[in-house]
């Protein structure tokens, strides 16, 4: 009787205290067991979990270079890629917390060279990923830009401020944009009188400790021990080149360690105060009041530079990031003073998945058991469009768009529709429909052309995977405008 009451009671506290066990061995081999695959000939991983304000846990896997040997430790400086944006965010909040700023303020009050919509784009739209701009990746590709190449935010600023037309009325639907946190990087900038870089060091960094964190603006400085970044290709690591150097959107270099002080101070403000933590994590919305959703179902909702959702009963706030190779998770699970980060140098590595399992190890006792979600039939048409080669003629020529001021050529070559820059490989490609081809750039796009009642082809619009529509406009020998372009 009174053994078995004894394993009833140990059996209890057992349960109940299993969430204190992050700070022993448990954690570590769980996170041991996710991260095996990774040793001094690959690229690495490091990680933090973070509870009540203490580090519970910390460890590196992997190599941070793969040339000289070094292993990754919490100590190693990784790019995060668009993790930064919660940092560009609260930035522009700091300044309106200063009174320096409004939140509705017109953009162009701070960047005048921005086009003149029907409807003003405001901060808190870009904020919200709600402005309706246009991403920055899809005009620098589409302009012929190679994504290896020296970008800066004055460049993206130039090619932005040539867009006449939105995606939408600003403040009416939710996009992810980049372009939105390049341009808060502009204004913080603008109204501080100092760069965006200098601010973020005096502001944030310095006050929190995060002794190895940067706005990394300058290709040339260097970084006392980061990482670089590793792509997969034939079985064999291949460094990822990284040239560009604007911030914003991107670009912060940072530890799991000096994260974990960011962690600390949306529960114990040393940075801002608790008013304004509150005002940053307020879920984002559209201009008419409903919520600012990634996804529907699960419900996913911006939150300045996170997103928010409700895991297995918990309520999480979730950034990924990935730049060059580079991948990031920073998780933080507010109600249960838990975050997890997860910092990677190796580009097969998938952030989401990985930060989230281990959250799972953490909380698994506190969780919602999972729902398998049910299977439901999808009829996919795998039938091929049968082209006739005869006809891709007619979508030979020149075409222009004067927002992009680029011209791309289009030929028949080898049986086959050829889409050709001065500046980019050769772009073979693959008809999908009677006016419609797909190919590849650095990423995936669409081609349709356009076509007048006669048949005639007039122009054609390149839409990139992420519904980006840059227009052009056919041009003829005979044209003048076309001359002159």
């Amino acid at each position: 009787m009174i053994r078995s009451t004894f394993t009833v009671f140990f059996l209890t506290v057992l349960s109940t205290t299993s969430y204190g066990q992050l700070s022993g061995k448990f954690i570590e081999q769980k996170t041991d067991s996710l991260f095996a695959g990774y040793t001094t000939g690959t690229p690495g991983v490091a990680v933090a979990v973070v509870h009540e304000g203490k580090m519970v846990f910390k460890k590196g896997y992997g190599s941070a270079n793969l040339e000289y040997d070094i292993p990754v430790t919490p100590e190693t400086v990784f790019l995060v890629g668009s993790v930064s944006k919660q940092f560009t965010a609260f930035s522009i909040y700091l300044l309106e917390h200063q009174g320096k700023l409004s939140l509705n303020d017109d953009v162009r009050k701070y960047i005048p060279e921005l086009s003149k919509f029907a409807k003003p784009v405001t901060i808190k739209h870009l904020c919200y990923h709600t402005s309706g701009l246009k991403e920055q990746l899809a005009l620098l590709g589409f302009s012929g830009w190679r994504m290896d190449e020296y970008i800066s935010n004055e460049q993206i600023l130039s090619i932005v401020s040539r867009q006449t037309d939105l995606n939408f009325e600003p403040g009416s639907k939710f996009k992810y944009s980049n372009t939105n946190y390049t341009l808060l990087a502009e204004i913080v900038e603008r109204v501080s009188g100092e760069s965006f870089s200098s601010f973020t060091k005096k502001n944030i960094f310095e006050p929190l400790g995060m002794d190895n964190s940067q706005f990394y603006d300058d290709n040339e400085r260097l970084i006392k021990g980061r990482a670089y970044s590793y792509d997969h290709e034939d079985s064999t690591y291949k460094k990822e080149k990284l040239n560009n150097v604007y911030v914003g959107s991107t670009g912060l270099y940072t530890t799991v360690e000096d994260l974990s002080k960011w962690s600390d101070n949306f529960y114990d403000p040393k940075v801002g105060d608790e008013l304004l933590i509150r005002k940053f994590n307020q879920l984002a919305t559209l201009d008419d009041g409903s919520p600012a959703l990634l996804v529907e179902e699960p419900k996913v909702q911006h939150a300045k530079g996170q997103f928010f959702r409700n895991y297995r009963g918990i309520d999480t706030y979730i950034h990924t990031g990935g730049d060059a190779a580079f991948k990031a998770f920073f998780g933080r699970f507010p109600d249960e003073r838990l975050t997890v980060i997860v910092l990677s140098n190796d580009i097969r590595f998938v952030p989401y998945s990985n930060g989230i399992k281990i959250a799972e190890f953490c909380l698994e006792d506190k969780m919602h058991p999972e729902q398998k979600e049910e299977d439901v039939p999808v009829n996919v048409d795998n039938a091929e469009y049968e082209s006739d080669k005869s006809q891709l003629f007619r979508y030979s020529g020149s075409f222009y768009s004067e927002e992009l001021l680029t011209r791309y050529t289009l030929r028949v070559k080898e049986g086959n529709l050829v889409m050709s820059h001065v500046r980019l490989n050769d772009m073979k490609l693959e008809q999908k429909g009677k006016s419609t081809f797909s190919g590849v750039n650095y990423y995936p796009f669409t081609v349709d052309f356009i076509e007048d009642d006669h048949g005639n082809v007039s122009g054609l619009n390149i839409i990139d995977f992420r519904g980006e529509i840059i227009s052009f406009e056919k041009c003829y020998e005979y044209s003048q405008a076309c001359v002159e372009k």
